[in-house]
């Protein structure tokens, strides 16, 4: 049995793409899970210019939401994303030089359910891994000695360049959504820090919510996806969620990003000494 790279940035490595392979195929996580769209997610016809309520065009709208983008470069915030039968949450706190992700993949009654909790604290890094579900114990003995209900110290020199484990404090957002909005086609605002249009991701690969394999499943279809999006009464970005059409074996899904208490994120956690031991090798192969 393998578990296939993540394949996106730190965070949201597996948002978008199934990640799991049993022995005998793919296991799809969380098939047909799909988080409530809020909002319009029906734009106008691409190339228009349509006022909203507020009489905004299309041109001030998606300036509102470059704008929305820009308190999170100060990388104090939490957030959340969602898709895919997959959740992660977490902070970001560039003051202190420290992150934390939890990522979930799956749940305990499906083939194979991984939950990671990843603690960044400049220089260090450390991982808590759970590896659960039907097919769990049928795992190799080495990846089920991976359970060991502590935090795994990583080597930074063996994670560098890695977008499962890593964390780069220069690039401060997990879901890339300053590369998401750069994307958006046609925008118009639905109401009071409400906006809905379509969005390019096919160049936005490096955004960490997108994994590669599906921007690339989707064709031309990732030049025009249907999106909606929130801001706080502060003009900042709230909520982003981008709807996925279905492509080969993969449903149709939403994505969705939030972001809350920006300014207001805590220092990350260090886990105890008592509670971590040295990564072994079968860690970093797993991950890679």
């Amino acid at each position: 049995m393998t578990i296939r790279r993540f394949g996106a940035a730190v965070f949201a490595a597996t948002l978008l793409a199934p990640t799991l392979s049993a022995c005998t195929g793919t296991a799809e996580t969380g098939a047909g899970a799909t988080p409530t769209v809020s909002g319009s997610a029906s734009p106008a016809p691409s190339g228009t210019v349509s006022p909203g309520p507020s009489g905004a065009v299309s041109g001030d709208a998606k300036q509102a939401l470059l704008n929305s983008t820009n308190e999170i470069k100060n990388g104090n915030f939490r957030f959340t994303m969602s898709g895919a039968g997959s959740t992660a949450q977490g902070q970001v706190h560039q003051p202190s030089q420290s992150a934390q992700l939890k990522i979930s993949l799956g749940e305990a009654g499906s083939d194979l359910m991984l939950a990671l909790d990843l603690i960044h604290a400049k220089p260090d890094s450390w991982v808590k891994l759970d590896l659960g579900g039907q097919v769990a114990p049928s795992l190799p003995p080495a990846l089920r000695e991976l359970n060991l209900d502590k935090y795994q110290h990583l080597d930074q020199t063996k994670i560098q360049g890695n977008r499962s484990l890593g964390f780069d404090f220069d690039k401060l957002d997990p879901a890339g959504s300053a590369v998401l909005t750069q994307g958006i086609t046609e925008v118009r605002q639905t109401g009071e820090g409400a906006y809905a249009g379509t969005v390019d991701v096919s160049k936005a690969a490096e955004a960490g919510s997108l994994d590669t394999s599906l921007i690339t499943a989707l064709g031309a279809q990732a030049q025009s996806l249907p999106f909606t999006a929130r801001l706080d009464p502060q003009g900042r970005l709230n909520e982003l969620i981008i709807k996925i059409p279905a492509t080969g074996q993969t449903e149709a899904q939403d994505v969705k990003i939030t972001y809350s208490d920006y300014g207001n994120a805590t220092e990350a956690p260090k886990p105890p000494a008592d509670q971590t031991v040295e990564a072994p090798a079968e860690l970093y192969n797993l991950l890679k």
